[in-house]
């Protein structure tokens, strides 16, 4: 069994008084996928903003690579290696597709091992090498989701949060999107913790799930023994 790579404890978090996250504990080894699953509003984007440190939990414990980060900045916890992919892409609409890759390396120093980056990201995706001058704004859904990967990819991470990377795309490029995933897995070495409403494409692709309902969670296992439970089939498989 691999070393955890990501350990969250016990986390609680609130909107004013609106509970969120109620006690949610899960683990993502070094080197693994970890799919996080539930129906919309369940509470998997304030986990992993929670993660992030872009929401304060109320109560509980983060930790990265064995040390705790709750304390840290969002910054600080990019320059440790652990980078979010938030939901929508959320790209930056009026710079081109070079500066918001640039974007993605704001924390770092050294020019030359940055372009060497910016081309290694040009060969990842070649749809972005041929737009690097374009404005964000003009490209489609899943160029927008590349641009959005290969920005986190800039920081050098070494676990990446992807939060909803099918949403709004076709099929097509869904499938796309996600051979993406798995190689910067597989062959980059990246953990990942996966929030996805595609249940079953997660599930084909992790090897361990969570599921979280109204903030807590309520199943977790293999991900293949979760795919033939009659009751995550019946609830997130249409089966």
């Amino acid at each position: 069994m691999a070393e955890p790579m990501l350990e969250v404890r016990g986390i609680s978090a609130a909107y004013g008084h609106i509970r969120a996250l109620a006690g949610v504990s899960l683990t993502v080894p070094q080197g693994g996928i970890v799919a996080l699953l539930g129906s919309n509003g369940a509470g998997k984007t304030t986990t992993l903003n929670v993660v992030s440190r872009l929401v304060r939990p109320t109560a509980g414990e983060v930790k990265f690579e064995g040390a705790p980060v709750q304390g840290l900045s969002s910054d600080a916890i990019v320059a440790r290696g652990l980078v979010q992919v938030p939901e929508g892409r959320e790209v930056f609409r009026e710079m081109s597709v070079r500066e918001n890759l640039l974007m993605g390396a704001y924390l770092r120093r050294g020019r030359s091992a940055i372009d060497e980056d910016l081309a290694r990201i040009g060969r990842l995706f070649p749809r972005l090498q041929e737009r690097m001058s374009q404005r964000a704004a003009t490209l489609s859904g899943g160029e927008q989701q590349m641009l959005a990967i290969g920005r986190a990819m800039m920081a050098r991470p070494k676990m990446i949060l992807f939060d909803e990377p099918s949403m709004g795309l076709s099929p097509v490029l869904v499938d796309q999107i996600f051979d993406i995933i798995g190689r910067l897995n597989r062959d980059e070495g990246i953990t990942v913790l996966l929030v996805e409403q595609n249940a079953k494409l997660a599930l084909a692709m992790s090897s361990y799930a969570y599921i979280l309902e109204n903030g807590e969670i309520v199943l977790e296992g293999e991900s293949s023994r979760l795919a033939c439970d009659p009751a995550v089939r019946q609830a997130y498989l249409g089966a």
